[in-house]
């Protein structure tokens, strides 16, 4: 064995001649070359060498085409394929999936998909408390969202913020929407809306316009999607209709708290959502909507953190918007200030909620409790936040009964109450 950066050379050792070949490996071969032909038997040139040099050969045939696929299939059939595919999973979240059609993922997808998502534009009125001129002046502004067609004849899913601006702040005052125009995938005609519901606690809204025949959306089971898996944001960011944006599931039931203080269970895609977005859907590989794009996280240093409201979790709020124009929730008829140990500590009182208002003719009342009251437990579970005592509250049905006890100066009492529908 040689150094395997010595170069090739021809030695004459004994009146032969021998080359050394440099291999790609580490290893060398020494080949013999003879000038003269020598008298030997042939047996092993004629016989043995060609059997020897057949079995090889027969050998190598095999274990080459067992060796490529599209050989081996052809042969064999695609069930050995198919079963060590089959077999194949990685140690995460997800079984292996190829991404070599990913293209084809995305324009499949995204023709799915398309037909089903509306443009949103609405106009209302800013008042401006003080002008150069002195009084208050009013102009028209505008601004644009997304919505999902839900179905064929007109009603359209979006969110509550897209379409409810009314606001006021000291020196300005925003009004309801004046006018709600739609445009939709590949048509410039532009059809007025009318708002059918709104729920602000959702952040969910139905609208509709006057036309059938229209594309509705598949939705898929937003339950049963998985970290990593394919996701695709489709509306219309900053006004550009019928834009898609593509990315994974970063995660799923994620806890976020908007700029309101509202915290809700989302998921978080790196799909890019910007300003026009919201109200549009989050769908998976099959076209199929599988959120509602919320909102996102902005700043110097953060990208990619978009959010999207689970779409099980609104087929109960849409369907009481179209009904009911609200959504109909039980209601207990107080409001609360949450009691830390170090606050309870400081006023003689426990940790809990301190009720500081009953309202007149609610569950509430009629149930017993009393402003000073604070209460401690909810259907037998401790509670200390109105998060909590609400989170209990909203497993409930309007009319169903609710255990509340409350500490009312230093003694602890059971009431029952019968829960009312939220105004």
């Amino acid at each position: 064995m040689e150094n395997n950066n010595q170069e090739n050379h021809t030695n004459t050792v004994n009146d032969s001649k021998f080359k050394t070949v440099s291999n790609p490996g580490t290893y060398k071969a020494v080949y013999e070359i003879d000038d003269k032909p020598k008298k030997k038997s042939h047996f092993g040139r004629t016989i043995v060498l060609p059997f020897f040099s057949g079995v090889v050969g027969c050998a190598v045939v095999i274990g080459t085409c067992f060796g490529v696929p599209s050989i081996r299939e052809q042969i064999m059939g695609t069930n050995s394929s198919t079963s060590s595919s089959s077999n194949s999973q990685t140690s995460g979240l997800v079984d292996q999936i190829s991404l070599s059609n990913y293209s084809d993922t995305s324009v499949y997808a995204a023709n799915k998909i398309l037909p089903s998502i509306v443009g949103i534009q609405i106009e209302y009125n800013v008042t401006s408390m003080f002008s150069m001129f002195g009084g208050s002046q009013t102009s028209t502004a505008t601004a644009t969202g997304s919505g999902i067609i839900i179905s064929e004849d007109g009603y359209i899913l979006t969110n509550n913020h897209v379409v409810s601006s009314s606001e006021s702040e000291a020196y300005y005052q925003v009004s309801e929407a004046t006018k709600i125009t739609v445009k939709l995938f590949d048509d410039e005609t532009e059809y007025e809306a009318k708002i059918v519901g709104t729920d602000e606690e959702t952040d969910l809204a139905v609208i509709k316009i006057d036309k059938t025949g229209l594309t509705k959306a598949e939705f898929a089971d937003s339950d049963s999607i998985k970290v990593g898996e394919f996701a695709m944001a489709v509306g219309s960011p900053l006004g550009l209709q019928s834009s898609i944006t593509c990315g994974v599931v970063s995660a799923v039931n994620r806890e976020v708290t908007d700029s309101d203080g509202k915290t809700y269970t989302l998921i978080q895609t790196d799909a890019a959502i910007n300003a026009g977005n919201s109200g549009g859907a989050l769908v998976n590989s099959e076209g199929k909507v599988i959120g509602v794009n919320t909102l996102k996280l902005t700043g110097e240093d953060v990208e990619g953190m978009g959010f999207a409201i689970p779409i099980n979790s609104t087929t109960d709020i849409t369907s009481q918007l179209i009904q009911y124009s609200k959504v109909r929730r039980p209601y207990i008829g107080i409001t609360g200030m949450d009691l830390d140990a170090q606050t309870a500590k400081a006023n003689n009182l426990v940790e809990g909620i301190y009720i500081k208002d009953v309202e007149t003719f609610s569950a509430a009342e009629k149930g017993g409790l009393k402003i000073g009251d604070v209460i401690i437990e909810a259907d037998g579970k401790s509670v200390k936040t109105m998060d909590e005592l609400n989170e209990i509250k909203n497993s409930h049905n309007i009319g169903d009964e609710m255990k509340i006890k409350v500490n009312r100066d230093g003694e602890e009492k059971e009431l029952t109450i019968t829960l009312g529908e939220q105004p």
